[in-house]
């Protein structure tokens, strides 16, 4: 697994160079892109320009966002995946192995048997588009209740019904978790064991206030990895670690935690935050066990 930066998350900006300079500089080894903006320029000014400055950084491409909103209506879903045809291709040329998307937890229109049924269809579909290019399609949910207030029908919003709804759909789909959300749902860090490794896609990490219950959390309560300790962040990567995990693990805090401070403090500040977790889990920079090696009687 890999230490992944998302300047989108942190409110950070910049130009591409800039980005990726900040990740590097600052301990990460994959950073997330907008695929959009990407699939953009590849279109415009051809693929070879599109891809020059991630090509000669040699950095992974981490955490990217599906170009697809899930529970569009069918016109637009449909549309949105004919251009993810076309896109599939340029985003493999450039080491883009996976994507990840959220789901809704709540829905206007469709009672939760019939959300579920058209979201595996469309899982199906998307793998279908996907897989022949070697992209893994990982999901996540928001366990957070205020993301589902005022919807008709509440939709999938906690670990166990996430992995139902993965199970049921192409064997390369799997699991986008946010430890934060599994958390505020209800769930522990014991709980993502039962997931086998192969289901995993991508991990994010955030810490939580230990003077609430995780219950009483907003999104604005996200911390940095290891800043409380009421998320054992460290516990999560060694069990990634364990189950020879190869994907991003992406730091989630709130953007407000940064307040009044430059771009380059805040990737230097989230990558040092990583980092003591990475080290408190016994991990070495490529994110394996580091096991001391035996020495001869």
């Amino acid at each position: 697994m890999y230490r992944n930066l998302s300047p989108k998350v942190l409110g950070v900006s910049g130009f591409q160079s800039e980005l990726i300079e900040l990740a590097l500089s600052h301990g990460f080894k994959g950073l997330e892109i907008d695929v959009v903006d990407f699939i953009e320029k590849a279109n415009s000014r051809g693929l070879d320009h599109a891809r020059r400055l991630i090509d000669s950084a040699r950095i992974k491409l981490g955490h990217l966002q599906l170009p697809v909103a899930l529970s569009a209506a069918d016109e637009a879903f449909d549309s949105e995946l004919e251009c993810l045809q076309g896109a599939a291709e340029h985003l493999a040329t450039v080491g883009c192995d996976h994507l990840v998307t959220t789901i809704e937890p709540g829905s206007d229109d469709l009672p939760y048997h019939e959300n579920f049924e058209r979201h595996r269809k469309r899982l199906v579909a998307l793998a279908d588009v996907l897989d022949p290019h070697g992209i893994r399609l990982g999901i996540g949910f928001r366990g957070i209740a205020s993301a589902r207030q005022g919807k008709a029908f509440e939709f999938i919003h906690d670990l166990d019904a996430l992995m139902t709804l993965v199970e049921s759909a192409a064997e390369s789909t799997g699991a986008s978790i946010d430890v934060w959300d599994v958390v505020v749902a209800g769930s522990s860090v014991d709980d993502l064991k039962k997931i086998a490794a192969s289901r995993m896609v991508a991990v994010q990490l955030s810490d939580g206030p230990a003077d609430q219950s995780p219950q009483q959390w907003d999104e604005t309560s996200r911390q940095l990895p290891g800043e409380t300790g009421v998320i054992d962040s460290a516990a999560v990567l060694v069990w990634l670690a364990e189950s020879d995990f190869e994907g991003p693990v992406t730091p989630v805090p709130h953007r407000s935690q940064f307040k009044g401070t430059t771009r380059e403090n805040i990737v230097r500040r989230t990558g040092e935050k990583l980092n003591e977790v990475w080290k408190l889990a016994g991990l070495t920079p490529s994110g394996k066990l580091d096991v001391p090696v035996e020495q001869p009687a």
